[in-house]
């Protein structure tokens, strides 16, 4: 016999799952591949005119072959080696133009003639230094100043429409229309080669410099090509950059930088919607606007120095930087081996198109931008539009979407199709009113408790495992998705199955979509709340899926106009309109009928009237089974079989229509393919959108810990995304065989098991610390530290594997450096920054300390305020500092550029002044006041004089080169004695610190 449901794409267990196992398979390969692969390069080298990959990739190579701080003799090595490099460039795209230097020099008019056909002018900034301050963590707490000596490389490529003049040097105002800034910074860490942080960045800048100097390809802007120095420390370079002539010229910029090692380059933050879409242009884009919002409300702490270019120069311009795997950031695996040429031509691409387009845009740029919505699908197509857009979609969507429910629901109402909520229907006949039964309620509550109960137990998995093993997310976040995804799937098919068996309804499909515009409906209402006040655009993607929501819910409202009118129904199964008894009632009107024959048995001549019809009840008896109509006590929908049927069949005498397994009798009708366009609906958008932001945030933030952020964060994220990744099957998933749950089920188990018995760190995801070593010059005394997390004995267990613990009391307190972080110190082995004579038997080494550090104060006397003089410098040092254990109103700096108090010091005062010279043990001559301040003045007849305060401290120097081996002994030691797992970064600006005290 023909099983009654051959429909392909019919509301059956088969179809549905299948089609939906494939569609969710799809999906989930397709973003998990987009999201991992990094484009590939072009077979060629040269892919682009001018541009060479292959000498992108050695310059990489050099640039990252040590490490190179602003406070080390190889940063000076790859400051020379880039001059030299650009020069080679522009030499290349000079050859034919010769001309007299000399003249060049002195004579502005052959300059002008010159400027015609040179390329580029290429400015080597040895004079620009800037002094600016960090504000506290409230305003009114003390804060840190800075007075920074740039070392800056930039060079100017004029445009097509700007004039041949050297303004710079003129001291004339720029070029009206202005032009752009591309910018990477050439320091490292003191711990990591930089190769993504900012490696890429500078090579791409170097090919960005060939392209448009080579023929036909001079910008229709000019563009400033800047290599700063210093962003590791307090953004220093760009602060710089501030100071020098060429920064009065651009109107927007393009940033490159790194927080990963590899990977694709992430277009994370943002201007306005104008500067946006040039990056449309770039082939492969990758961008969320869910990372600016984050930058915007402060979730993440880190800059970079787009934050100088928009807040302090008013430029508008896009952050375009590496972002994973963030266990690699800042230590010694951001090198070239951890990152491909692939990396570098998705970087390098990107910021081309985006130059070009650009410097092509007719916008001045100028005034404010409009705030923007932006995000990529599958890596190939850059979504831009205004934020207005979105919030005016998101109201049409409050507004239109109820409303439409209301007017069909109305017109269901009228033509007397609402089953929905309807429990009975009267009928009149000749003995007067009866109720006919109509169990439109049924069903009703099955979708909250699925909902329910499957997030729930997600919530649950997320505090067991934060509770047993937080740290397994580090490196094994897909292991912590898989687990989340298959224990939300099968329980909400379980609980979905038990619902249907114990009440099983024709409109399950549409009380869970009903429920899920509600829910979603509150969701979008917050959503548009954001976007109205905090100007937050990372909802975007819930907006879209409302709307998909909407459309499926209509679609299952429309579907209701298929059914016959309630009055026709509760006739036609009316005892008195079938010629019954009302004994007869309870067979007649039944919503228990399993299905009706198929097409050809409708067909077919009864051959046996007098056979007792199928589904009809005999006369109950003691012996009678309390359950009726032969139901089972499981959720697959099996009955034992009359042999003249199928498992799946039964026979509704009367008209042989097909009613699906104990559901309603009047469902016959509903047509049995619509589902497969509400699945569609609630799938492909919904989940590519939604699954793009997932995987993003999963690899921005599975590793955060590290840098003290909450553990919860990301357990949190992956529990709310599983649900809405798998909210879309939701209503279809009680039709699913069991086949596909089963499996999950084992999926869940095995994944459950790792995730709470694994070893959280790899070679691959190594757990970063914080080194850092301070030397008490004053006594001698020696304290290393490891920074790291609060969690399990992790900490501990590294700091025990130094052989030079051994033996002591470890000290660990919560770090005051890095919040949310714990701090281990202990006595460790001298440092040898310094160059000293040969150690003397019997005399300790610490004994040569009180050299590296020289400084001398005196107090002001000709003046009323409490002031006083620093003079103070260090041994093979450039960056020194001077703390003070109260604020400081008040500084300055020997030669340095004026500047207004406000900028050079917090509303709060300043705990701290950081120095950093282009010159190695320069002294600096710093002029500091504090306290109360003003003229004298009278109480009665005598002349009162202003409270003398005193002020102590302590002045430190900082040593960052650890190029040597040998000269960090402490470091050394960590390299090479930590587990494998372990990962060394920096904790401060200094790897070493030396200090001493000091009381005025």
């Amino acid at each position: 016999m023909k099983r009654p449901f051959s429909n392909p794409i019919g509301f059956t267990p088969l179809p549905v799952t299948i089609i939906c196992t494939l569609i969710y398979i799809v999906l989930f390969v397709t973003l998990l591949l987009t999201h991992l692969v990094v484009p590939s390069a072009p077979k060629t080298k040269t892919p682009v005119a001018g541009v060479n990959l292959t000498e992108a990739w050695l310059d990489l190579q050099h640039i990252s072959g040590g490490f190179h701080p602003y406070n080390s003799r190889r940063n000076d090595e790859i400051r020379d080696w880039l001059l030299r490099r650009i020069d080679r460039i522009l030499a290349e795209s000079m050859k034919g133009i010769m001309f007299d230097r000399a003249r060049y020099l002195h004579d502005a008019q052959f300059r002008a003639s010159i400027a015609k056909q040179n390329p580029a002018v290429v400015f080597s900034d040895v004079s620009s230094n800037v002094t600016f301050s960090c504000e506290g963590k409230n305003l009114d707490e003390p804060g840190v100043s800075i007075y920074f000596e740039g070392t800056n490389v930039m060079v100017y490529l004029p445009g097509l429409e700007d004039d041949n003049e050297d303004w710079w040097n003129t001291g004339k105002e720029p070029p009206e229309k202005g032009g752009l800034l591309v910018n990477a910074h050439y320091d490292s860490v003191s711990t990591g080669y930089g190769a993504s942080d900012d490696g890429v960045g500078v090579v791409t800048i170097l090919q960005i410099i060939k392209h448009f100097t080579s023929k036909g390809h001079k910008p229709k802007k000019g563009i400033v090509a800047l290599f700063n120095n210093g962003e590791e420390d307090y953004l220093n370079g760009a602060q710089a950059f501030r100071k020098h002539p060429l920064s009065k010229f651009p109107k927007a910029f393009l940033n490159l930088e790194g927080a990963g090692a590899g990977g694709r380059a992430v277009m994370f933050r943002s201007t306005d919607t104008e500067v946006t879409r040039a990056y449309q242009k770039s082939k492969h884009p990758f961008a969320s606007v869910l990372s600016g919002d984050a930058f915007k409300r402060g979730i993440i702490k880190s800059e970079t120095d787009y934050r100088v270019f928009t807040e302090k120069l008013g430029l508008h311009g896009l952050d375009l930087a590496f972002f994973e795997p963030r266990a690699r950031y800042h230590t010694d695996q951001d090198d070239a081996k951890h990152t491909s040429i692939d990396s570098i031509w998705h970087m390098l691409s990107a910021a081309i198109t985006t130059l070009e387009a650009l410097s092509s845009d007719n916008q001045s740029f100028d005034g404010k931008g409009s705030d923007s919505v932006w995000f990529d699908l599958f890596g190939q197509i850059l979504a831009v539009f205004r934020l207005r857009i979105l919030f005016a979609l998101s109201v049409t969507l409050l507004v239109i979407a109820p409303l439409t429910h209301i007017i069909i629901g109305t017109v269901l109402y009228k033509v007397d199709k609402l089953y929905i909520c309807g429990r009975k229907k009267q009928v009149r006949n000749s003995e007067g009113e009866e109720s006919v039964l109509l169990h439109g309620w049924k069903g009703f509550f099955q979708y909250p408790l699925l909902i329910v109960l499957a997030s729930a137990t997600n919530v649950g998995l997320t505090f067991l495992v934060v509770k047993l093993n937080p740290c397994i997310i580090y490196s094994s976040p897909y292991a912590v998705w898989s687990m989340m995804l298959s224990a939300w799937a099968f329980v909400a098919w379980f609980v979905s199955c038990a619902a249907d068996f114990l009440r099983p309804s024709a409109l399950t499909r549409l009380y869970s979509l009903l429920w899920l515009s509600c829910i979603s409906w509150i969701i979008l209402l917050a959503v548009t709340v954001l976007e109205k006040r905090q100007h937050i655009a990372g909802g975007y993607f819930l907006v879209f899926y409302f709307a998909a929501i909407f459309l499926a819910t209509t679609i299952a409202f429309l579907e209701l106009f298929g059914l016959p009118r309630k009055s026709e129904y509760a006739e036609e199964v009316s005892p008195c309109h079938n010629g019954q008894t009302p004994s007869h009632r309870s067979q007649s009107i039944s919503s228990g009928q399993r299905l009706a024959l198929s097409s050809e048995e409708q067909q077919r001549p009864e051959t046996n009237n007098e056979e007792q019809p199928a589904g009809q009840d005999e006369e109950a008896t003691e012996t009678t089974s309390l359950l009726r109509h032969d139901r089972q006590t499981t959720f697959a929908h099996y009955r034992h079989q009359n042999p003249e049927t199928n498992e799946d069949e039964a026979k509704d005498e009367s008209k042989g229509r097909k009613v699906y397994l104990g559901e309603q009798a009047w469902s016959w009708s509903l047509p049995t393919w619509p589902w497969v366009f509400q699945f569609l609906l609630l799938s492909i958008i919904p989940i590519i959108m939604t699954g793009e932001v997932a995987l993003f945030l999963t690899s921005s933030v599975n590793q955060t810990l590290a840098d003290g952020s909450s553990i919860m964060l990301p357990h949190f994220a992956i529990a709310i995304f599983t649900i809405l990744l798998l909210v879309p099957i939701s209503p279809f998933i009680h039709r699913y065989t069991p086949h596909i749950p089963v499996f999950l089920l084992l999926i869940f188990i095995g994944t459950l098991i790792y995730n709470l018995v694994a070893f959280p760190f790899s070679a691959n995801n190594r757990l970063k610390v914080y080194f850092d070593q301070h030397v008490d010059l004053d006594t001698g005394i020696n304290t290393v530290s490891l920074t790291g997390i609060k969690e399990g004995s992790f900490l501990k267990d590294i700091v025990a594997s130094l052989p030079s613990t051994a033996g002591q009391e470890i000290s660990c307190v919560d770090s005051t450096v890095r919040v949310g972080l714990q701090q281990c110190s202990w006595h460790g082995v001298p440092p040898k920054v310094v160059p000293s004579p040969p150690p003397v038997l019997g005399i300790p080494p610490q004994f040569g300390y009180t050299d590296w550090l020289s400084f001398n104060i005196s107090r002001a006397t000709n003046t009323t305020r409490n002031e006083a003089y620093f003079t103070l410098s260090g041994k093979n040092s450039r960056a020194c500092k001077i703390e003070f254990d109260s604020p400081i109103s008040d500084f300055e700096v020997k030669g340095a550029a004026a500047e207004a108090r406000s900028e050079k010091v917090p509303k709060g005062g300043s705990k701290e002044i950081r120095l950093w010279s282009r010159r190695w043990e320069k002294p600096w001559h710093v002029k500091v006041q504090w306290g109360d301040e003003g003229p004298s003045f009278a109480v009665g007849k005598k002349k009162q004089q202003p409270r003398r305060q005193g002020l102590n401290g302590r002045v430190v120097c900082l040593w960052s080169d650890a190029n040597v081996s040998g000269v960090i002994p402490a470091l050394d030691e960590a390299w090479k004695f930590v587990p494998a797992w372990v990962a060394i970064s920096k904790a401060k600006d200094g790897l070493v610190e030396g200090s001493k005290s000091f009381l005025v």
